[in-house]
């Protein structure tokens, strides 16, 4: 046989072996409900919230993981069908829990380019946005500022030099600036769950619920529990837009 010949066939082996190696990658990436990330437009200061978040999907229980992939079928219908995806997050005071999974969705939608998706918080009775929440974001690389004051401060939090700052204060679910139909009521705390039997204009009511950092307000323990909150949230909310263009 020609040398020449045997050159040929030898470069054409080893392409398949690179093209079947990176099919095989790939798909091995998808079954594991990773979806590749855009090109990264978020703070550089939040590099490090990030890379811990989308490490660590297998600390999800898998109860967890199938509410979380019905948010993201839900999204991924109204994406898919050009409409925008709106989700609620509620807990009782729209203080901490709900404030930090608005805030985390919308930063891993970012990630992944799920366009057309917006996240929203609200609760049953109006407070202010906890400024140990607010502590919370500013440690884990978001910028905060307190645009207004007062009793119940406007934070503007910033995730990227791209997008305009996430408005963060307390409100109820049903406040004009939340979306009043064709949304998913992410429940994130058990109370606002159990005392909220019927959420005004939800398609999709969602039972995510997170133990309240509170619990460690004013001890030793405080920043460590808000942290650590804030991490599982954020774990979630990339899991879940994870799959969105994945699945």
């Amino acid at each position: 046989m020609p040398a020449g010949h045997v050159t040929v066939l030898t470069t054409a082996t080893c392409f398949m072996n690179v093209t079947h190696f990176v099919s095989i990658t790939l798909a091995t990436c998808l079954l594991a409900g990773i979806a590749q990330a855009a090109p990264s437009i978020l703070l550089e200061s939040l590099g490090d919230s990030v890379r811990a978040a989308t490490s660590s999907f297998d600390r999800i229980p898998e109860d967890r993981r199938r509410e979380l992939e019905k948010i993201s079928d839900f999204i991924r219908s109204k994406t898919t069908a050009g409409e925008t995806a709106s989700a609620i997050f509620i807990c009782t005071h729209n203080s901490r829990r709900s404030h930090l999974s608005q805030v985390w969705a919308q930063t891993a939608a970012t990630y992944y380019g799920v366009t057309g998706f917006k996240s929203f918080s609200g609760g049953v009775e109006v407070t202010a946005c906890n400024e140990r929440t607010v502590t919370a974001l500013k440690r884990a690389g978001f910028e905060v500022t307190d645009s207004t004051g007062g009793m119940n401060p406007v934070y503007l939090v910033k995730y990227s030099e791209k997008a305009e700052p996430i408005r963060s204060f307390s409100k109820l679910y049903t406040d004009h600036t939340n979306p009043h139909g064709k949304f998913v009521a992410v429940m994130t705390c058990d109370h606002a769950d159990a005392n909220c039997p019927l959420v005004q204009g939800a398609s999709l009511r969602a039972p995510i619920h997170y133990t309240d950092p509170k619990v460690a307000d004013g001890t030793p323990a405080e920043a460590a529990t808000y942290d650590e909150r804030s991490r599982q949230i954020a774990r979630e909310m990339f899991y879940m837009m994870s799959l969105v263009n994945s699945r």
